[in-house]
């Protein structure tokens, strides 16, 4: 009688041993980093650009087409961020089939595990079959439910389900993806309502709370540095941060310093900022110039969201832009980017990072503890003028100067 009763249990204990001994590899089957490029951050500022909801007419129809290429990175950069993965897709008539590669932590069955699946076209939408993982069939039913849970935990939930409302057809074509998608007037509001989550909207309360305290102090109209505002709201971001997330509170400080120093209103993201204490109006600089603190707030933005590889690609961008058609390619505007994007990646890459940069932020900052000295390094080239002084992005004299602007900021005593 025993054996019977306890046979069952040996079994699936067993067999629950050998699907994760069958699930798990030495050897990732996707592996690599991805780079992105000014070239990338150019696409998707283009794909920007035509879907601007602020050009968009109520109960219009839209469609975005992306490439295969782009879809991949866009994917891969995902995975890299959100858990060390890598990501491979091939678009084909009405079916994607999606490869990918995640690192495991330690453990005695092995070090990676890979999945591959197939998204098929179904009624306008998509559809998740032929999962493995490993050498492991996943019912299609598991699998959908585990692409559900992933989400859930991931707090993307409310996001995804307000753009799939809005999604009316999905058509995969060879070695490209279209959405066509239905734009309400309710949408924008709907996205940053599941964006940003009631606790982050009490966050950005707080700092702008402090803000206003801390600008109030001057006399109106006159300037104040990066690191006098700065000083301040890491102090409240460190109390606030005993009782809650020390990544999650510098995130939310350094979001509404960014909106405060390039003239930008919260309210355009949390419309209950319009009741919020508002701070005076004080042009804010960093190292003697307002472009550096613009640079430099909005790539610690970037950072502390997409991280790093995203912020250095999108000021890198803005600089080849400006080469084109605006005040020239500036070597000194990097610097700005490199410091900021230091800055937002310590603030928020672990709890560990966080209380350790809110440790280092003292009463006593200076805008030199936190940028290098930029003033030796070239700006305003023409794109003509850089295609000739270093031919292109690729070179090594490039390189060795991009180099250097990387060791500066390395040593700069907020950063050591």
């Amino acid at each position: 009688m025993f054996w019977l009763l306890i046979a069952p249990i040996v079994a699936g204990v067993l067999a629950l041993a050998g699907a994760a001994f069958l699930a798990v590899d030495n050897y990732p089957r996707i592996a690599g980093k991805p780079q992105l490029t000014a070239a990338d951050i150019e696409r998707a500022m283009r794909v920007l650009e035509q879907h601007d909801p602020r050009k968009l007419k109520p109960s219009t129809q839209q469609t975005i087409t992306v490439s295969q290429q782009d879809l991949e990175l866009a994917l891969d950069y995902m995975a890299s961020r959100l858990g060390r993965g890598a990501v491979r897709v091939v678009l084909q008539d009405g079916a994607a089939r999606i490869f990918a590669s995640a690192e495991l932590p330690a453990n005695p069955l092995g070090r990676y595990v890979n999945v591959e699946g197939r998204v098929t076209e179904a009624a306008g939408a998509v559809r998740i079959g032929g999962v493995r993982v490993g050498r492991v069939p996943v019912p299609d039913w598991l699998a959908r439910w585990l692409v559900v849970e992933a989400l859930e935990r991931a707090g993307a939930t409310g996001a995804y389900k307000v753009t799939t409302s809005a999604v009316k057809r999905v058509s995969i074509a060879d070695h490209r993806l279209s959405v066509t998608y239905e734009w309400r007037a309710d949408l924008a509001d709907e996205l940053r309502a599941a964006v940003i989550r009631p606790e982050d909207q009490e966050r950005l309360r707080a700092y702008q709370a402090a803000l206003a305290a801390a600008v109030g102090v001057g006399r109106p109209g006159s300037s104040a540095t990066l690191a006098e505002l700065i000083a301040p709201l890491v102090r409240v971001a460190a109390e606030r941060s005993m009782k809650g997330e020390a990544v999650a509170e510098n995130r939310a400080m350094i979001l509404a310093l960014t909106c405060y120093v390039n003239g930008k209103s919260l309210a355009a993201l949390v419309p209950a900022a319009r009741e919020w204490p508002r701070p005076q109006h004080r042009s804010v600089t960093l190292r003697g110039r307002e472009d550096f603190a613009q640079h430099f707030t909005v790539s610690a933005t970037i950072a502390s969201g997409a991280g790093r590889s995203v912020a250095d690609a999108v000021g890198l961008f803005k600089e080849v832009d400006d080469s084109r058609t605006g005040s020239g390619f500036s070597f000194q505007d990097l610097v700005a980017d490199r410091a900021g994007t230091r800055f937002g990646e310590l603030a928020t890459s672990d709890q560990s990072s966080a209380k350790k940069l809110q440790a280092r932020v003292g009463a006593r900052m200076r805008d030199s503890d936190m940028m290098p000295a930029p003033d030796d390094l070239p700006e305003g080239i023409t794109e003509a003028d850089f295609k000739r002084r270093f031919d292109g992005l690729e070179s090594p004299k490039y390189k060795r100067l991009m180099a250097e602007i990387d060791r500066r900021v390395a040593t700069t005593p907020l950063y050591r």
